[in-house]
């Protein structure tokens, strides 16, 4: 809008100084616009008083300090005018016109102004020119990312009024200019075209109000800079016209006067209003969101400043955040959003290369001669996974680039507008006001450069986690599909890896991918700045740069192969870790510790050593940052091999169509578990009817398994069809449990229909363990079922399928883990003709003989074919091999179980029978469990009530339903089940004891080498500087400086000392870190290894993985360079402030409040950053333990279909661990804010107090000053950050040190206690008034047990559920130590002995077989003590000979984790053979023979009768047949010894054992 009449000046004499001919060319450089110009008087003739032409002064006469330049005023004559510029002729000529620019006006002068011309023209038109250029980028970011209407509220209206006075102000402007036209004045052309552009801008602005306001936008940032521009632009004219009034005495244009304050007022309250934030749209998520995220409805200033994150930064440091203090994450950053469109990118990839493939498959046929002339065909193009990554996620880095741009440009206008600064100090003439202005426009440049650093940050980090949100959820979901044959390639450990280390190193690239641009823009920038000032002499610096690129390049390249090495060690060692922690209860048993530590100790020495290497180039490296993309690169590589691995076919088995009648159907199928295997399936033609039984038989390894699996579609087909039509429910052999309650596990998923549920308890025979858990169904389930039995895990699973209430049930020996008469309870109530599932089809994998008779039809297996089919009677009458096999086997066999189930239908306590197996199968566990001990005594109670009120088989016990009447207060319950702890996140400050313990893990001599090294580093760093400084002041004489050898020599020096400084302090510091981390990694493998299996039992695997793979990792890799970069900005900060305070002593007025800002910044920042991260490490071990989980439980998810739902959980506990991060990352941001406000404020002092003290400071001293003030900014800001960084990654440290300081087992070897060799030379065993208990508090299991088994003796140990039979062989390899009493052995007291002498010296074959990964010669033999005759010789007895002998490797057979490559019959086979290699004097037997099939099982016990027929053999039996033929029999009752003699005394006494042998068809 017009400003005034012409708000033209006063004509002043001039201070001589300021004349045309002064200031001297060297005096002054002249910035752009700057020039001397024209000297010419203030206006063109002095126009009558009140008119138009009359001046706006600049203040009246001023007094002057010197004789003034001869008068200039007065009229020229036309021919004497200098030439027009076109916005001189804009602004009119002659008598009422005004020149454009007139730097006598502006610049040389102690008070200046503008003329009235730029007034009215450009200073009017920027706020314009600026929304008119934002407007259509504005547009269209509205159009697509409208948030739904907000209501009219009074603000807007408020806003609107203004806008549309605003446009009212500018037209009566306009008017009144043709207003003077029709009256005979002639206005300037400016007096009608800045009206109407003002006029039109502000309806323009009035309408975007409202379009924003349909559009959903709270708060407008295009708007409020726009309001501010044009308070900025109207400063000036409206100091220019008091002035002038002022100096006239009058107002010398009342209305355009009047029009342009009220024009002032408006635009100034428009920006007020501005500020204030509309009410959140209509149909927002704010009225649903009980946390929604803040910046989404945050006000336009309060977004660029962070102020949002204020009310968080405020409460973390009053009270430890909580998870609940935190956020929502917004839409757009949820893992269902970010994870699909990455998905996208990546299908679009790989159809890309499919057509590529297509494309160049015709080229095969091609001849030879063509290939020669067409060359060598084109590599096979692979779908890019950076391609993806970029058709994602390109926008936001586009937008990030913008604001990296900007910054880089602003960086180099301080040091220009430095070099200005040092001028004017050198030229004692130049007007003060030139100095202050400099000053000021470096601290308005220093903000704007904060400003828009942290928005850059905030965008490219915030990219950086949905890189890592995008990758985890696509690896997530790639693992759900992957075939066996690559699960087996690439183990848990591998893939948990591309999750936890290559997504989180992917989220650390996306800082440096700007880099690849920005840091050759800043070079180009800095060579030509430098050489406007040093000319050719830059050159020599730009040579040392480019011969420094092939070296950081050979080194980057360096770090990337140690990289690669280093990911594939550390990919090992956690493979190892985790299978040391799923088996290491077998450890434990068989004393293998030491060769699995060694193993661990091995890998990590390898990877120590690569970091160690790394870490000394690194330190000899100058440009770091060059490696990162690099190593990225490689997490590149292996993410893309993941995802282009082969996945399973979904058209593998045909689910839509099948031949009327059937539900299942194969058609001359052939199926392979890896394309490089034979085939483990071959010729398969079998029909199943709908509705039919079908039973699958054959011996161990012979295919029944893989033959479910087939029909799943697990496997790979070769040829043939499989057709399946209907849903499926399956039970795989070993039970899959998730760590969750036993009902979730039940539903798995579904919703709960509580007559469905109860009947699939009731079926399952889970009722009486529902009694029994501490918690009912609402018991938390730990970690692969680990607080239930075998048998309980299986009819959980099996509870899991009847629920499901699928079509198809495909059974893979679900009856194996229970015992007899719970295996019947199952057969008659869910599986068999009269069970829950009767009328579905049921496909059953079994051993037992004794259902086959009710089934439809049976199809036997041999060698992967189907040797016989049919139903029973018929294949009996054709004696084949199936007759044969069970005239052979199963006569006595069948006997027993007919008449076990002839006794157990009179049974009268028969539910506590089917109680009995709850636990019995899982023992060692169930008893070890000390959750459930309190219960058991409970339980016990109910028990003998229960046989008392003699319910038979036929009245269920209605006292035990959970009927709707009585309600289950579940969360009561669930308080109690609670087996695994929540993992606590440690609060309040980080122990000084941490950061001492990570110092001695340094060294503490290393520790304070780096610390002296850093200070003569700074005090290097100082010197040069100063000595530079002091030789630019040197005299001249005859133009040249004297002693220019000697101060370049010195100089020199310091340089190189610095040099020399930086490195070693970084190789000291590199070398303590490694140090550290082999410290902190050896203390806490040596601890988890030694502590004893109640931890193991309670506490996730995934938590202690976590600690090995993270935390370890930041040690390894993050901390040293975080403390390397703290000790850095803390000393240039210290060395700043000495060289600003040396320089201008007046600085240390402004340290005091300074420094109270910062620390108070820093206080609130640091108390809830580190809460944030330490939220953040809690919350990140549940993705990877879920994701473990879902590894292994693949198959039975997609057998159930249930992909989708346990994609969607995953998403929600990588969103949870995102709700830490995103306010970590802003409370950088904040902080930045801050801090970098206190350095832009030292910034303004250094340079205002030069300018004040100029006349007594040197130029030299002032540029040294006020250039390490411009530096402070980053070092506080840094040193913060570091600080902060270094409180929250010492947390790892401090997370190792909390489980390296856990308690221990005993001693594994005593030394002055070993016992004699050859011990035990009998196997004695003597128990002595022994009593054990789980924990400290808890009630007694074993109660002064006292008994004697005599060397050689076998004993059979039986007794009820919670009787003490595992506690009591648990004790014998103390995992349970003593309460009180004693066990000898030979006489030997065993609690006088090292562990590793006793378990060494015994033997045990546990129920579950656990195998680790690695070759069969090292799981029966890894401290490679026997030969190779002695392992066949094993291998023979135990059966598994003709196996090995016909695998080409042989002994090296490689087992995959967990012996998944072996069927579990041949694992159990596995353990039976290491027990025959020991060949200890004791023999413990916890009855594992269930996986077997009879034949098997029948030479097993052959085999443990003639090979251990001189040990003692303790056999916890679950099938009484088994120990009928044993010495004697120990039966155990809550605890304590109730009888103990021949089996044959036991059953005439007719106690306790009668009963059970009766219950069993024995007796």
């Amino acid at each position: 809008m017009a400003r005034g009449p012409l708000a033209g000046a006063v004509a002043v004499p001039r201070p001589p100084h300021l004349c045309p001919k002064v200031p001297p060319r060297e005096a002054l450089s002249q910035p752009a616009g700057r020039g001397q110009g024209d000297w010419t008087q203030r206006h063109w003739g002095r126009a009558r008083r009140g008119g138009p032409g009359r001046s706006a002064g600049c203040g009246g006469r001023r007094r002057l300090r010197r004789p003034l330049c001869p008068p200039l005023v007065g009229p020229r004559s036309p021919s004497s005018l200098p030439r027009l510029g076109p916005m001189d002729t804009l602004c009119g000529s002659g008598e009422l016109g005004s020149k454009f620019w007139d730097s006598n006006l502006s610049v040389h002068t102690d008070n200046p102004d503008l003329t009235p011309c730029f007034q009215n023209s450009l200073l009017a038109w920027v706020p314009c020119i600026y929304l008119w250029v934002a407007l259509p980028c504005y547009l269209l970011y509205l159009r697509y990312h409208g948030r739904g209407y907000i209501i009219l509220s009074h603000l807007s209206r408020l806003k609107t009024v203004l806008g549309v006075l605003l446009w009212c102000v500018s037209w009566a402007d306009l008017f009144y200019s043709f207003h003077g036209l029709v009256h005979g004045r002639a206005p300037a052309p400016v007096f009608f075209i800045t009206p109407l552009v003002v006029g039109i801008t502000m309806l323009l602005a009035t309408l975007l109000i409202q379009y924003e306001r349909l559009q959903g936008v709270q708060s407008s940032g295009v708007l409020i800079i726009f309001w501010f521009l044009c308070v900025v632009c109207d400063i000036i004219p409206f100091r220019s016209k008091i002035l002038s009034a002022k100096a006239e005495g009058e107002i010398s244009d009342p209305f355009r006067f009047t029009t342009f304050y009220i024009h002032f007022a408006l635009v100034l309250c428009a920006l007020i209003l501005a500020c204030f934030r509309e009410k959140p749209p209509f149909f927002s998520t704010k009225n649903v969101d009980p946390n929604p995220y803040p910046e989404t409805s945050a006000g336009f200033l309060s977004r660029l400043f962070f102020w949002w994150f204020t009310k968080m930064a405020i409460y973390g440091y009053r009270h430890p955040l909580e998870e609940k203090d935190l956020w929502s994450l917004k839409e757009e950053d949820r893992s269902q959003m970010v994870v699909q469109q990455l998905l996208e990118a990546w299908r679009k990839q790989e159809k890309q290369t499919a057509r590529h493939k297509a494309a160049a498959a015709p080229g095969k046929n091609a001849s030879s001669e063509d290939e020669v002339l067409l060359g060598a065909q084109p590599r096979p193009r692979k779908p890019s996974f950076l391609r993806a990554l970029l058709a994602t996620f390109g926008s936001s880095f586009l937008i990030s680039a913008c604001f990296k741009l900007i910054q880089d440009l602003l960086s180099f206008i301080n040091p220009q507008l430095l070099s200005v600064l040092i001028r004017f100090i050198s030229n004692p003439t130049a007007p003060s006001w030139w100095g202050f202005l400099v000053a000021g426009l470096m601290f308005l440049c220093s903000m704007m450069q904060s400003l828009i650093l942290q928005q850059y940050y905030q965008c490219i980090f915030v990219t950086g986690l949905k890189f890592r949100t995008g990758i985890i959820g696509v690896i997530y979901r790639k693992a759900l599909v992957i075939t066996n044959s690559v699960k087996r390639a690439s183990t848990v450990g591998e893939i948990v890896n591309l999750m936890s280390v290559d997504a989180q190193r992917f989220m650390d690239l996306a800082p440096f991918l700007n880099l690849l641009w920005s840091a050759p823009l800043q070079i180009i920038l800095a060579i030509y700045f430098l050489w406007q000032n040093l000319g050719p002499s830059v050159l020599a610096g730009v040579a040392l740069m480019v011969l420094l690129i092939p070296l950081n390049g050979a080194v980057a390249v360096k770090m990337r192969a140690f990289q690669v090495k280093q990911m594939k060690l550390k990919d090992s060692r956690i493979k190892l870790m985790s299978e040391i922690l799923n088996g290491i209860k077998v450890l434990k048993l068989y004393a293998w510790e030491p060769s699995f530590l060694k193993q661990v100790e091995g890998i990590r020495q390898g990877e120590l050593q690569l970091l160690r290497t790394a870490a000394y180039l690194h330190a000899i490296s100058t440009f770091t940052w060059m490696c990162t993309p690099f190593l990225a690169s490689v997490s590149l590589k292996r993410i893309q091999q993941f995802l282009t691995q082969d996945e399973l076919d979904p058209q593998c088995v045909e689910r839509k169509t099948i031949s009327p009648g059937y539900a299942i159907t194969i058609h001359s199928g052939t199926f392979t578990w890896a394309q490089d295997l034979p085939p483990t399936l071959h010729s398969l033609d079998i029909q199943v009817p709908k509705g039919a039984l079908v039973a699958v038989v054959g011996p161990v390894g012979c295919g029944k398994s893989s033959l479910v699996s087939a029909l799943l579609g697990e496997m790979e087909k070769l040829e043939g069809k499989v057709h399946m039509k209907g849903s499926v429910a399956y039970v795989p052999q070993q039970a899959w449990i998730q760590n969750c309650t036993l009902q979730e596990n039940v539903l798995f998923g579904q919703a709960l229909n509580p007559k469905r549920y109860q009947q699939a308890l009731e079926a399952c025979a889970l009722l009486a363990d529902l009694e029994m858990l501490p918690g009912g169904d609402q018991t938390e389930i730990g970690e692969k079922g680990i607080n239930l039995s075998g048998g309980q895990r299986q009819r959980v699973s099996l509870a899991r399928a009847v629920y499901s209430d699928a079509d198809i049930f495909l059974l893979d020996d679900p009856l194996s883990a229970v015992d007899s008469h719970v295996a019947k309870h199952i057969f008659d109530h869910v599986i068999g003709p009269e069970g829950v599932l009767a009328g579905k089809t049921r496909v059953l994998v079994t051993h037992g003989i004794s259902f086959l008779p009710q089934t439809d039809f049976i199809i036997v297996l041999a060698d992967g074919q189907v040797s016989e089919m049919g139903p029973y009677p018929a294949l009996l009458q054709r004696n084949g091999s199936f007759a044969n096999f069970l005239h052979n086997y199963a006569p006595d066999e069948d006997q027993h179980l007919e008449d076990s189930w002839i006794a157990l239908e009179g049974a009268e306590d028969n539910e506590a029978l089917l109680i009995e197996d709850t636990l019995s199968n899982h023992t060692d566990l169930t008893d070890s469990d000390p959750v459930t001990y309190a219960v058991q005594k409970q339980f016990m109670r109910q028990l003998s009530a229960l046989s008392s009120d003699g319910e038979g088989q036929g009245q269920p016990a209605p006292r035990r339903r959970l009927g709707p009447s009585e309600k289950v207060r579940v969360t009561e319950a669930k308080a109690h089940g609670v087996l695994t702890q929540k993992e606590k996140a440690e609060i309040g400050t980080v122990e000084l004891s941490v950061f001492r313990d990570y110092a001695k893990a340094v060294g503490l001599c290393t520790t304070l080498a780096i610390c002296l090294l850093y200070v003569g580093q700074s005090a290097a760093a100082i010197g040069a500087n100063v000595w530079l400084s002091a030789w630019t002041n040197d005299a001249m004489v005859d133009n040249r400086q004297n002693s220019t050898s000697l101060r370049l020599g010195v100089y020199a020096a310091l340089g190189i000392l610095q040099g020399l400084l930086v490195m070693l302090s970084a190789m000291a510091m590199a070398a303590g870190g490694i140090q550290a981390a082999r410290v902190l990694h050896q203390a806490l493998l040596h601890n988890k290894i030694r502590s004893p299996q109640s931890f193991f039992d309670t506490t996730p695997s995934g938590r202690i993985l976590n600690r090995f793979s993270k935390d370890i990792y930041i040690i390894d890799e993050l901390l040293a360079p975080v403390i390397l970069m703290l000790l850095n900005s803390f000393f240039n900060a210290i060395s700043t402030l000495v060289v600003i305070v040396a320089s201008t002593p007046l600085f240390t007025v402004v340290i005091l409040p300074l420094a109270v800002l910062y620390t108070l910044v820093q206080r609130f920042y640091v108390a809830t950053s580190r809460q944030l991260k330490r939220l953040e490490s809690v919350s990140r071990s549940p993705i990877y333990s879920h994701f473990s989980e879902t590894v292994t439980g693949a198959s039975v998810i997609r057998a159930y279909n249930r992909s989708r739902d346990f994609e969607a959980i995953s998403d929600t506990k990588v969103d949870a661990n995102q709700k830490s991060c995103y306010p970590y990352i802003i409370s950088n941001r904040w902080l930045s804010v801050g801090v970098e406000f206190v350095g832009n404020c030292v910034v303004l002092f250094a340079a205002l107090f030069a300018v004040i003290g100029r006349s007594s400071l040197n130029p030299g001293l002032v540029g040294l000053s006020v250039s390490y003030s411009l530096q402070v900014t980053f070092a506080l800001n840094w040193m913060i950050r570091m600080m902060s960084d270094l409180e929250s990654n010492i947390v790892a440290v401090e997370r190792v040190k909390e489980y390296s300081k856990t308690e221990t087992e005993a001693p594994w070897v005593v030394e002055g206690s070993r016992p004699p060799k050859g011990w035990p030379p009998r196997g004695e065993v003597e128990f002595r008034n022994y009593s054990v208990r789980y924990r400290p508090g808890l009630d007694l299991v074993l109660r002064d047990l006292s008994l004697q088994v005599h060397g050689g003796e076998k004993v059979g140990i039986v007794g009820r559920t919670g009787a003490g039979k595992s506690s009591m062989t648990l004790c014998l390899f103390r995992i349970l130590e003593a309460a009180k009493g004693e066990i000898l052995i030979d006489g030997l007291n065993v609690a006088d002995i090292g562990l590793h002498d006793l378990r060494s010296q015994l033997t045990i074959i546990p129920q579950d077989p656990i195998l680790f990964s690695g070759t069969l010669r090292m799981n029966l033999d890894p401290f490679g003590r026997y030969s190779e005759e002695d392992i066949w010789q094993a291998l023979e007895l135990s059966h598994l000979h003709t196996f090995v002998s016909s695998q080409p490797a042989g002994l090296d057979f490689q087992c995959s984790e967990g012996g998944e490559n072996l069927s579990v019959g041949q694992r159990q086979l596995v353990c039976l053979a290491r027990a025959l290699l020991r060949k200890s004097r004791i023999l413990v037997l916890d009855e594992a023979t269930a996986a077997i099939d009879l034949e098997t099982d029948n030479l097993i016990q052959a085999t443990i009768r003639t090979q251990f027929d001189t040990c003692t053999v303790l056999t916890i039996a679950h099938r009484l047949n088994t120990i009928m033929d044993y010495t004697r029999v120990l039966v155990l009752d809550k605890g304590v010894v109730a009888e103990f003699d021949s089996p044959a005394n036991l059953i005439a006494a007719r106690g306790i054992f009668y009963g059970m042998a009766r219950d069993a068809g024995l007796a």
